[in-house]
């Protein structure tokens, strides 16, 4: 599979925000969002056999592991990491940007699928695979990039309308201005968590290993 970066930092995001993680950073995505932090992914990489990825995630010791993007699932050999992965007893999170199907995965436990919806401020709305959301259990969680009050509206529509069995998250585009994301939510009585993104608040904007 083609890799950009295998690297050790904390969980910036999500449930398991905090914890140190390995990162498989894969290369190739098919979207193109407007607030992309990771361009240098799009095609950038090396191509690694699954052995020589799971030896560069031993050496960094970690229970958690988080195989993200570019868009992992734009790789065929995805799935049978994953397997190797949870396999090997590590905790994993695949990120992924909801415009590729999910039904490939193996339906097993410690692994965590962190699904995006792309809000219009995207500018990749109209890509979404909302029939992903019928696979998203509770140990799962749903995403949301929020720019305006366009974005919050949309997001609370889709909501509405498919219910997902899953943790809800809501974070504001760039990761760090939560207060009115904070009271719109409130406001709203949403079950719904408001979430920074933390590698942003400790390594500035620039970080994007």
């Amino acid at each position: 599979m083609k890799v950009y970066s295998i690297f050790k930092s904390l969980q910036g995001e999500g449930l398991t925000i905090g914890a140190p993680t390995a990162f498989i950073r894969t290369s190739g995505c098919p979207l193109r969002c407007t607030y992309c932090d990771t361009p240098q992914a799009f095609d950038k990489g090396e191509e690694m056999t699954l052995d020589q990825v799971m030896k560069k995630v031993a050496k960094h010791r970690c229970r958690h592991v988080c195989l993200t993007g570019g868009e992992p699932m734009a790789q065929k050999e995805t799935p049978k990491l994953l397997v190797m992965l949870l396999d090997e007893g590590y905790r994993v999170v695949l990120e992924t940007n909801g415009a590729m199907s999910l039904d490939e995965l193996p339906c097993v436990e410690n692994l965590t699928i962190s699904m995006d919806i792309k809000c219009p401020s995207s500018g990749e709305a109209d890509k979404m695979i909302f029939k992903n959301l019928e696979l998203l259990g509770p140990t799962d969680q749903l995403k949301f990039i929020i720019a305006d009050d366009v974005d919050y509206a949309y997001a609370k529509k889709v909501l509405e309308e498919y219910s997902p069995k899953c943790e809800v998250i809501f974070t504001p585009v760039g990761g760090k201005e939560l207060k009115s994301l904070a009271e719109k939510v409130l406001k709203a009585n949403l079950n719904v968590r408001v979430l920074p993104q933390l590698h942003k608040f400790i390594w500035g904007d620039a970080d994007n290993r």
